[in-house]
């Protein structure tokens, strides 16, 4: 007897899920055991990419979550509802649930976790954080005998594509963003990417698996790179960094708060992320016992994000087929608690700043004395030439009380010889 599919959506990872699975010869043979019973559309009548009968079709997305021959249901429409409603609904009617939904996880996983625990099934998100790059299955069952310490990703790949270029090309954040639209890797409104939201979701999630506990998205310090200019991308180069936006998640102690975090940050040109350019994700898991481990590849795409979709399906379709009533502690989501998170003022971390300055002597020597003051310990301090009128001056600290190297440039800002401080950035 086949497993019933209800698919909720068929744009990119809609079409992209169906045609893999209409495409099953040469992959796991428990893809023949699938039948997509119900696919959910906005209209009938666009012509598709894939071949569907018009009994599978319809337009009424309740019918499919309400009806009892549906054994899974596949949520690939995004946003937040009626996505949210309807998983919900698919869950308390016994349904198991694949979404590729980062935001609604992020936001709604208490509810949406709560109500699966409740019902006895299980919802499956692979494809919601890194497209096709299996993380979430990692994190949740492979690493899972591993004290996590820190999870560090590239995880939106419009944000990396626009900062590869600008490295690449000495272009401007606006001029490359405008001809990523144009060329649509970026979106019309491109909000939740350049300023960091959508790294934001993602890491929230991957917080969550690693550490064990759910994550207040309010609690996710966001920044996103429309402050990054051509010049500090050329200071980082000369200093041996590139900068890539990183969503990190850290905890130092089992015992510690987390740190979880998004902004642009300037990698040493060793470090392994330091390589990831244009569209790709790369996570690096660090834990004990296991070291550094880097899950790399397309961060989004119909084939990759289906590919993940279709594992999620997979995997149910082994738990229906074995027929258990045991629910698999390693596919459900047991923590209750929520995860402590450390607020920014807390952080340790290293800086890169970036001054403009009258051109007048003891500059450098006041800068130095404000930073002495707070217990910051510069690494390096250069005048790198001029703008204008103004010297500009770069400072790249050693690790330092975030709050500390606050109140430092309050000080600084008030100093009669700063202009202004045009960029400040954290430094991996």
């Amino acid at each position: 007897m086949g497993v019933k599919l209800g698919i909720l959506g068929l744009g990119t990872v809609g079409t992209g899920t169906v045609q893999l699975l209409q495409d099953s010869a040469g992959r796991h043979p428990l893809l023949q055991e699938i039948e997509i019973y119900r696919v959910g559309v906005r209209s009938l009548d666009k012509p598709r990419a894939v071949e569907l009968s018009t009994e599978v079709l319809t337009t009424d997305l309740d019918s499919i979550v309400n009806d009892p021959a549906v054994d899974i249901v596949v949520e690939v429409m995004g946003g937040l509802e009626p996505a949210r409603s309807l998983i919900l609904k698919a869950l308390s009617n016994g349904k198991h649930v694949v979404t590729a939904n980062k935001a609604a996880i992020a936001r709604f996983g208490a509810e949406i976790f709560t109500t699966a625990n409740q019902a006895g099934v299980y919802v499956m998100l692979e494809a919601a954080v890194g497209g096709g790059i299996p993380v979430i299955q990692p994190l949740k069952q492979s690493l899972s005998v591993n004290r996590i310490h820190t999870v560090t990703g590239i995880v939106n790949g419009t944000t990396n594509y626009i900062l590869t270029r600008m490295q690449t090309e000495g272009s401007n954040f606006s001029d490359v963003l405008a001809d990523a639209q144009r060329l649509g890797y970026a979106e019309a409104d491109p909000t939740a990417d350049v300023d960091g939201l959508d790294a934001g979701d993602k890491i929230a999630i991957l917080a969550s698996l690693g550490f064990g506990g759910r994550i207040n998205l309010q609690d996710v310090y966001t920044e996103g790179i429309r402050q990054v200019s051509k010049t500090d991308i050329a200071y980082a180069e000369k200093l041996g960094f590139v900068i890539k936006l990183l969503a990190i998640a850290k905890r130092d102690t089992p015992s510690s708060p987390l740190s979880v975090r998004v902004h642009p940050t300037l990698v040493p040109k060793a470090h392994p992320l330091a390589s990831i350019n244009g569209v790709y994700n790369a996570i690096l898991v660090e834990g004990e016992p296991i070291g550094q481990v880097m899950f790399f590849g397309p961060g989004a795409g119909a084939g990759a994000t289906a590919s993940a979709v279709t594992s999620d399906i997979l995997n149910l379709v082994a738990v229906l087929k074995t027929n258990t009533e045991v629910a698999n502690p390693l596919l459900t989501c047991g923590h209750q608690e929520y995860c402590q998170i450390a607020p920014m003022a807390e952080l340790i971390t290293r800086f890169y700043a970036r001054f403009l300055t009258n051109d007048q002597p003891g500059v450098i020597g006041k800068l130095g004395t404000c930073f002495g003051n707070y217990g910051v310990s510069l690494e390096s301090i250069v005048q790198t030439g001029f703008q204008g009128e103004l010297a500009e001056i770069v400072v790249v600290t050693h690790d330092v009380r975030e709050g500390n190297f606050r109140q430092a440039l309050a000080e600084i800002r008030d100093l009669s010889a700063i202009e202004s401080i045009p960029s400040l950035l954290r430094v991996l």
